[in-house]
Parts: structure tokens; sequence; C-alpha cells
């Protein structure tokens, strides 16, 4: 099962139908192949689940999709080193100096002759779409990264109309009321990592295993920090780091939870990926829940 460890939102500002048959043709159009010699790259969707045919794993309106990047790993000093011995070279036996053009042209043929021999770098990243709640998680830290898989399944579906998940009152304001002031809601607990900057300033204090009820952080709320990035724990569900931009990282689910479906035998991959599949997206929805209601809703989209 794939547990997501980060978890980029976004909102669909329109429902879209989601019908099987009509998705998994849909995706096919963008469907991965391995890279070719000649291929600096290549990105595209892969089977979710191990052994299936289908490029999307459901559950009721619970859709799971997994993205597949390979990259050709050329290094700059490699390239470079191959084109200047043949620059010299053609320069030497030309007795003239080489024009722009024709040293773009050599470096195209010398990485087109040592792509074969380049090692690859894969990435797989999945995307889970709550076509009930009009939700899109992706589990990547990065949003430009985040935004390449969106552009591929908008590229695949045609359309998709999407932005950022973003909360009613400012993240960062209600972040650090909730350490300054000492009501952080009762269902979750700060734990000894956050990171605060200035409003007035560029300065960044980042915290570790730093009590956030201490002298030196109070005073620096005070004096005028705000909280960017907080460490928090849902008991007996996850730990996160929520940040200012609402996405959440450094998701760990608790033991308890990964363990919940230990009595399914290994061997059934299917039963045991689909219970997985479940326990997951509903801790999450429920998260997604709960930091709306106390951030005071979704900000309204103008």
């Amino acid at each position: 099962m794939i547990w997501f460890k980060n978890a980029m939102i976004y909102r669909l500002t329109k429902s879209l139908d989601w019908s099987p048959a009509q998705l998994q043709q849909q995706l096919q159009q963008c469907e991965f192949h391995p890279c070719a010699q000649s291929d600096m790259s290549k990105f595209g969707w892969t089977n979710p689940l191990r052994g299936s045919e289908l490029l999307y794993f459901a559950v009721g309106k619970q859709i799971l999709l997994l993205a597949h990047k390979e990259e050709k790993i050329l290094p700059a000093q490699v390239v470079n080193r191959e084109l200047e011995g043949r620059i010299a070279e053609l320069e030497e036996k030309e007795q003239r100096k080489l024009k722009k053009t024709e040293k773009q042209a050599l470096k195209d043929d010398v990485i087109a002759a040592l792509l074969p021999r380049a090692f690859s770098k894969n990435r797989q990243t999945a995307i889970w779409i709550d076509s009930e709640a009009d939700l899109i998680y992706v589990d990547s830290a990065s949003s430009k990264q985040a935004e390449d898989i969106l552009a591929l399944l908008r590229k695949s579906l045609g359309s998709l109309p999407v932005v950022p998940l973003s909360f009613a009152n400012d993240p960062t304001l209600v972040m650090s009321d909730w350490i300054s002031n000492d009501h952080i809601p009762q269902w979750l607990t700060a734990l000894e990592d956050a990171e605060l900057c200035g409003s007035q300033d560029n300065a960044v204090i980042r915290c570790k295993r730093q009590s956030l009820e201490s002298e030196e952080i109070l005073s620096l709320l005070q004096a005028g920090k705000c909280i960017t990035k907080l460490a928090l724990e849902w008991d007996e569900h996850l730990s996160f780091v929520l940040n200012e931009d609402c996405s959440l990282k450094r998701l760990k689910f608790a033991d308890q939870v990964r363990e919940k479906n230990d009595d399914i035998l290994k061997e059934d991959i299917a039963q045991r990926f689909d219970a997985d599949f479940v326990l997951m997206t509903g801790i999450l929805a429920k998260l997604t829940e709960n930091l709306l209601h106390e951030f005071g809703g979704e900000k309204e989209l103008l």
C-alpha cells in the first residue's frame, strides 16, 4: 500500500465525471512507458495495484492514481568534458573557431551519444482523488512536482479545474495564537518542531527538539514573529507538519493504524491494498475536515 508521506491538497472547483471505463481510457493516453535509448525522460501513469492492468484503483468514490517519471542522468561535467574535446578537435582540424550554432549542434550529438549509457532515475508519486468531497491530494513535498502531476492529469482528462486548498483564517496567525495563548485544539498536540518568520524581515528561525512553551519561543512570538510550520500529532492517528500554505508534510501514521489490517493474509495483496487505502483515506479526510473547522472553513474563491 502507498501510505502518503506528504499531502498537497487541491480543491476541484467543478465536479468531474469519474466513470471507471472512461477514466481508464483517458489515462491510457498518457500511460508510462520506459525510456528508449534516445529518450531523456518519460512521464505517465502506471498501475497503483501490483499485478492489475488498471491505471487506477478505486473504492467507492475514492480514486488512487500513480504517476511514474523516469529521467536519464547525464552530469553536466561529463557532457562538457566530451563536448570540449570534440570542439578542440574540430577547431584544430579546420583551423577556425566554431560558431555558437555549431557548438550547440555538437552538444546535441554528444548528448545523443551518451544517452544510451546513462543511468535512469525513477520516481513514483501517488495522487488520491476524493470525488465525494471534490478534493485532490498529491503525495509530494514540492508544489512544482505536484503541479506537474496535475498537468499530466489535466492532459489525460482534457480539463482539471483545481485551485490549492486555502483556509479562511491565515494559518500563520492561527498557529501562532495556538502557541502564544496556549489554546491548541484538544485533539491536537504540538510537538517540539516549528519554523518562525518575521513579518518585517526575512529572518527564519527553525526549532527542533525545542519546547514551544519556552520563554525564548514565547518572547519571539510576542515580538511579532509568526509560526509558518508547526509539527503536530493527532493522538493514535498520525503526526505531521502543517505549513502556512495549508500543505501537510512528513506524514507519519501511527503503528496501531498501519497494523490494523495485519490479520489479512500477506498473499491477499488486493484485499490488503483495499483495506489500507480505505483506512488511510478515511484518516486524511477526517484530518482535513477537522483542520478546516479549526481554521474557519475554506477561503472564498474570488
